[in-house]
């Protein structure tokens, strides 16, 4: 199963529109929805329900971790991940995010496209169809998703079949997949949302969150939607199974009436703590703290949640406030910005250097070998190497995709590893990167955006990625079996040579 995301092309006039376009990738990019095609990269957990069959199996470590990050950060590198409701003052890759074979974006005025795979309603658009698959269905004609009178959006995020939008004041609609044990959609009822005329616009009703309490930032998961309030708290809806929703206990919320607004309680972060950003993976979510630390509950096989076991965390109230340990990144390091992948999490540092932990099959840690990190002692912490990512390179932003991750650096250049049978690399073949040490620092190629061109921000589908170019376009490559790269067509790109660079077409929405 996978996740997607589609690139866009504007002409000339709107060109610096399209630089507000991009959004974060990895912490929406969870497993495939109910009856959907094809498989995407997955390690057959049981907890994931996903087809293991067609991909990589689990291999020993080859070669130790080394280290090799950023010496030294640029001042990009050392700012804060953005967390508020700012609208265009957003950075360009928190305004398009990727789902399972499908992906939204936000037009430079706040409108929601979506495109790709809608056997779920995901795309919010009244029925189940595709879009971007076939010709002609791109561009103008691709709808915009209605969100009520007047009302644009900041955000969008999607989840394993459901998506949110936090609207321009800061309220959230939510559509799609509403899983009858689950209730992601944060509504109350297990109805879908989005299949058919009517349901979308003034009818979808906003999520309630509280009294009197705005929203500064949404994350979802597999079936699991988090969101980081005005006032710093994070309230988590959905599926429960594995204490995601970090509510000391494993009761869905959000599938029947009473159950949110000021019945919904706050994840308890510690005695004074509050949150700057949220994510959310494969059945666990995770949050930045005020104090620029990091905490993490739920599901935690591969050891995601970096605290050195494999146990989960949030089933029990005992579990969660000043109990829950923070994943330790090293002596005086503070985090700037976390990704979350399926089985994986990313924390960009204050020295511009990117550290991972969690599931490493495919080489998604970035670590020159296929060990995971964070489910034993004396893993994390000072042990836990830096990506090497070049010399003298630092990290201005980070995405994960669910077996993939991709870097921003600060001279502008792409860089991405991990799972590659589709080609999201972009590297012009199907061989996976950061399995071997020889893969990273000076040798990982960046990707070839085309001639004279870098990326101001991108995003990360579980086998496909965006970019947005700093000439105001975007392309997307990878897997493209539903449309998901907004192409017009079912042809992935990125796989093979020639395929990138000038060659790549832009997308037009």
């Amino acid at each position: 199963m996978r996740p997607s995301f589609p690139f866009l092309v504007w002409p000339a006039t709107t060109a610096l529109l399209l630089m507000h376009l991009l959004a974060a990738c990895g912490s929406q990019t969870t497993d495939g929805p109910p009856g959907a095609p094809d498989a995407s990269p997955s390690d057959g957990d049981a907890t994931t329900e996903t087809d293991a069959a067609s991909l990589p199996e689990d291999g020993a470590a080859t070669k130790d971790a080394s280290d090799g990050g950023a010496s030294e950060a640029s001042t990009d590198a050392k700012q804060d991940a953005p967390t508020t409701n700012d609208g265009g003052a957003l950075r360009p890759s928190n305004r398009i995010v990727a789902g399972y074979q499908a992906t939204c974006a936000l037009t430079g005025v706040g409108d929601v496209k979506c495109w790709g795979f809608n056997g779920q309603a995901v795309l919010g658009l009244g029925d189940t169809s595709n879009r971007g698959d076939e010709p002609n269905e791109m561009g103008a004609r691709l709808p915009s998703v209605a969100l009520g009178t007047g009302r644009t959006a900041t955000q969008v995020v999607l989840g394993k079949a459901h998506a949110c939008a936090l609207l321009d004041d800061g309220a959230v609609k939510c559509w799609g997949y509403n899983d009858v044990n689950a209730g992601q959609l944060g509504l109350g009822t297990p109805d879908i949302r989005g299949e058919q005329p009517g349901e979308m616009g003034d009818a979808l009703p906003v999520v309630s969150l509280g009294t009197g309490r705005t929203v500064k930032e949404l994350a979802a998961g597999y079936m699991h939607t988090c969101a980081l309030l005005d006032n710093g708290a994070v309230k988590c809806w959905g599926e429960n199974d594995f204490g995601q929703l970090g509510l000391g206990d494993t009761a869905a919320r959000g599938d029947g009436p009473g159950e949110m607004g000021d019945a919904l309680p706050a994840v308890s972060l510690g005695a004074g703590r509050t949150a700057k950003q949220v994510t959310a993976g494969a059945q666990f979510s995770c949050a930045l703290l005020d104090d620029e630390t990091v905490k993490c509950w739920g599901n935690n096989d591969h050891g995601k949640l970096g605290v050195g076991d494999i146990q989960n965390r949030g089933t029990s109230a005992a579990q969660m406030g000043d109990a829950l340990a923070r994943a330790d990144v090293g002596t005086g390091r503070k985090v700037k910005q976390l990704a979350s992948g399926a089985h994986h999490v990313c924390a960009r540092l204050d020295d511009g250097t990117l550290k991972c932990w969690g599931k490493n099959q495919n080489g998604e840690l970035g670590l020159g070998d296929t060990q995971k990190r964070g489910d034993g002692p004396g893993e994390m912490g000072n042990a836990l190497p830096v990506v090497s990512l070049g010399a003298g390179r630092a990290v201005v932003d980070v995405r994960a995709g669910f077996s993939h991750t991709c870097a921003r650096l600060d001279d502008g250049a792409l860089k991405c590893w991990g799972y590659n049978n589709a080609g999201p690399l972009g590297l012009g073949d199907t061989s996976d990167r950061g399995t071997t040490a020889a893969h990273m620092g000076n040798a990982l190629p960046a990707v070839s955006l085309g001639a004279g061109r870098s990326a101001v921000g991108f995003a990360c589908g579980i086998d496909h990625t965006c970019a947005l170019l700093d000439d105001g376009t975007l392309k997307c490559w990878g897997s493209n079996n539903s449309g998901q790269l907004g192409l017009g067509d079912k042809l992935g790109r990125g796989a093979s040579p020639n395929q990138m660079g000038d060659t790549l077409a832009n997308v037009v929405f």
